[in-house]
């Protein structure tokens, strides 16, 4: 699913010019020629504003964008590597066009929580990533060590905290009231950190019929969209009241959009983003016993999926992130098809950019809109993008200069980290060529458009058998 040709020739193991006739630059599609040295992108310029003697690889007509930024990933290393680990999880991601990802506080062991646990986790990866790899720290509580807990991880680099307001599934990161919440939220803002929130009531869920059994009816019924909406709508209260930056994540129900609006409307900073299977499958397709499917917030139905592509399609998104979340077959219940007892996670960090490129072709959308949505998007959420730089001018080579190590864009001063990508290209989801660790997938028999040919992460193919170039990003 990744590899393969770029027009006549393989494509190089580094590049120092690489130029096509479609180049997705910050302000639109058009020819260009990016120019790397040691690593960044020293100038964008005219096709042919080339200096003799420099190596160029010409794309023809293939695509070349930046890298996705992937800021939502449980690689689950150390303690549940069995799972998903640093080495196959990124493998993975470059196979997908990913150079980029942050993973989540949980599902390892220990949760990262303390500097002691994110120190392990950066043992784990060290040497072993295939890309760029950052850590989010945790919020489990919110007495005084806990709060300790957050300054020092805020100091150490973490990308901000993540708080689950229903139970995790794991008792080592166990979910946290809103008055909790509320203490963390004032102590983050104070740090300017950003704090990334699981938003299901647990009231709300409380009330619903518990999952059992093999329909998908069961687990969607579980886990309704008034659940999501009351979290939403008690988060931008939240926002409103402490001042703290608050995320949501992997919204499912689009009703829920209703309370970001009026947050945006507010002035209040407050964002949320959403996955590529909520936009890709609905609840109408899923098989009897598919667990594959399962997720938290649930896959929901058609009108609903509609809604989510109209949010992004009016800038309510700030961007759209896998989830990642592999599982062993038997922690999916495959066996059995019990959507009861089946982990909730899907592994789709080599798809996400195919799905999400599948669908948005369909509607209208085009290569610009992705790469907002998958790579500046992330990226500037984060604090990794090189936002309001752009490429100032083909044939100048751009102005401005950016911090260390900025992602999302093809412009002067970030990071070379570069896909070529056919979009017309479709193929067949094959199991067997998924690169993380358990090949269980939802779209397991499906077609999509777009083809990763090749990743390159700071000028250097990152894709494929290579050696392990990616690094640890600290804030």
């Amino acid at each position: 699913m990744s590899g393969g040709q770029a027009g006549a020739a393989t494509p190089p193991d580094a590049v120092e010019v690489i130029r096509s006739r479609r180049v997705v630059l910050p302000d639109g599609e058009r020819p260009a020629a990016v120019h790397v040295v040691d690593g960044r992108i020293t100038a964008v310029t005219a096709p042919g504003e080339v200096p003799s003697g420099v190596a160029v690889t010409d794309l023809g007509d293939l695509v070349l964008m930046p890298g996705v930024v992937d800021t939502h990933v449980h690689v689950n290393e150390p303690g549940r590597t069995e799972w998903e680990g640093f080495a196959s999880a990124t493998r993975a991601a470059a196979a997908g066009g990913v150079t980029t990802i942050i993973d989540m506080p949980l599902n390892s062991i220990p949760p990262t929580t303390s500097l002691d646990a994110l120190a392990a986790k950066r043992a784990a990866a060290e040497g072993r990533v295939a890309v760029d790899v950052g850590f989010w720290g945790g919020i489990i509580g919110a007495d005084a060590r806990r709060l300790d807990d957050l300054a020092a991880l805020h100091d150490a680099g973490v990308f901000g905290f993540k708080a689950f307001l229903a139970p995790s599934g794991v008792e080592e990161f166990p979910h946290v009231s809103l008055d909790v919440l509320a203490a963390a939220s004032r102590h983050t803002a104070r740090m300017d950190a950003l704090t990334v929130v699981h938003a299901e009531s647990p009231s709300v869920l409380a009330e619903a019929p518990e999952a059992a059994g093999r329909t998908f009816t069961s687990w969607l019924r579980s886990r309704p969209p008034a659940a999501e909406k009351a979290a939403v709508a008690s988060l931008a209260a939240l926002t409103a009241s402490t001042g703290a930056r608050l995320h949501v994540l992997h919204l499912a129900a689009a009703q829920a959009l209703d309370d970001v609006v009026s947050a945006r409307e507010a002035g209040l900073p407050m964002t949320v983003e959403t996955c590529p299977h909520y936009l890709t499958f609905t609840a109408e397709e899923v098989p009897d016993g598919a667990t594959v499917f399962k997720c938290a917030p649930p896959i929901r139905e058609r009108a609903n999926l509609d809604r989510l592509w109209d949010g992004l399609a009016a800038g309510l998104f700030a961007g759209v992130v896998t989830d990642h979340s592999p599982a062993t077959p038997a922690l999916k219940s495959v066996e059995t098809g019990d959507f009861g007892t089946a982990w909730g996670g899907i592994a789709s960090v080599q798809l996400g950019l195919a799905a999400v490129w599948t669908q948005a072709r369909r509607r209208g959308h085009g290569l610009v809109d992705v790469v907002r949505w998958m790579c500046s998007g992330p990226a500037d959420l984060v604090g990794l993008g090189t936002s309001g730089l752009g490429t100032s001018g083909l044939g100048t080579g751009g102005a401005g200069s950016v911090p260390n190590g900025t992602k999302g864009r093809i412009a002067v001063g970030a990071d070379a980290d570069l896909v070529i990508f056919d979009p017309d290209a479709t193929f067949v989801v094959e199991p067997s060529l998924l690169h993380h660790r358990h090949p269980l997938t939802p779209y397991a028999g499906r077609t999509l458009d777009g083809l990763v040919l090749a990743t390159y992460l700071r000028g250097r193919r990152a894709d494929g058998d290579r050696p392990a170039r990616g690094r640890l990003l600290a804030r």
